[in-house]
């Protein structure tokens, strides 16, 4: 599928995701969603991608979906998507579900506003790095919708807890990115110019890592966050260590610790 409003720059076995309506501030439309959908769900059966890096072109990362096609699509005869019974709602819902079921670490780069279903896209990534000029709200309360939306229910309370979750989602209030730090919301905040090369450190780190270890961590940490007590968080990380034990990589991480060199991993 070739991409028009989002841009996938290769770099190695990591792929820049540039959401890139710059003039809409990356407002989300229904050939982004599509788009989207089509983007994450290849991920899950790629091997060749190890790390996903979102950021939106121009002054924002994602100011929320595009009011103004949404206002066009229900007054006319355009084609709506199904999804799954649910319309637009079910179709863009699915994108974060593909976020979180790609085995791919999702290291979000925040600047600008970061609204409604772009809060989301920030919420469903793995590591968040906020520029400066960050303010991110769940604004689905601001036009009289539930702040429920999007996974937002989901994500923003394991991530700052339920009274700050309550907060932003029963006021619609902007967080800043100072604010976001200091309720690990976000990893660091560094000025905007220097999103890239902060992302470039977690990078350098995670590919350091197997390719089987860095993927089953992903999958180990979403399971055990919602697991039913210690004993299942554990019978999920017995079973990915019993399949990274059995890798070639796995001999030689030990080999290469020992010898107190680099690893060299090939995937196998």
């Amino acid at each position: 599928m070739s991409y028009e409003t989002i841009r996938i720059e290769k770099e190695g076995a990591v792929d820049w995701l540039t959401l890139n309506r710059p003039e809409s501030l990356n407002a989300i439309t229904t050939k982004m969603v599509a788009e989207l959908r089509d983007y994450f769900g290849s991920l899950y059966e790629n091997e060749t991608v190890r790390i996903v890096v979102m950021r939106g072109a121009g002054r924002a990362f994602c100011a929320g979906l595009d009011i103004k096609e949404a206002g066009v699509r229900r007054g006319s005869d355009d084609y709506v998507p199904f999804g799954n019974g649910w319309g637009f709602q079910g179709y863009l819902a699915e994108v974060y579900i593909r976020m979180r079921r790609c085995p791919q670490p999702i290291i979000s780069l925040i600047h600008g506003p970061a609204c409604g279903g772009g809060f989301s896209f920030v919420l469903a990534s793995d590591i968040r790095i906020a520029g400066e000029s960050t303010r991110m709200n769940a604004a689905f309360i601001k036009i009289g919708l539930s702040a429920c939306d999007m996974g937002s229910s989901y994500f923003l309370p394991r991530l700052v807890g339920t009274s700050i979750a309550s907060e932003l989602m029963l006021t619609g209030k902007f967080i800043h990115a100072p604010r976001a730090l200091a309720c690990n919301l976000v990893s660091e905040v560094v000025p905007d110019d220097q999103l890239t090369a902060a992302a470039r450190l977690y990078i350098t780190d995670m590919l350091r890592t197997s390719p089987m270890g860095l993927r089953l961590t992903k999958e180990g940490l979403s399971m055990a966050i919602d697991a039913q007590g210690l004993e299942a968080a554990m019978a999920i990380e017995n079973r990915n260590q019993i399949l990274c034990s059995r890798t070639n990589d796995a001999k030689e991480g030990m080999r290469a610790f020992l010898e107190k060199r680099e690893p060299v991993y090939t995937g196998t």
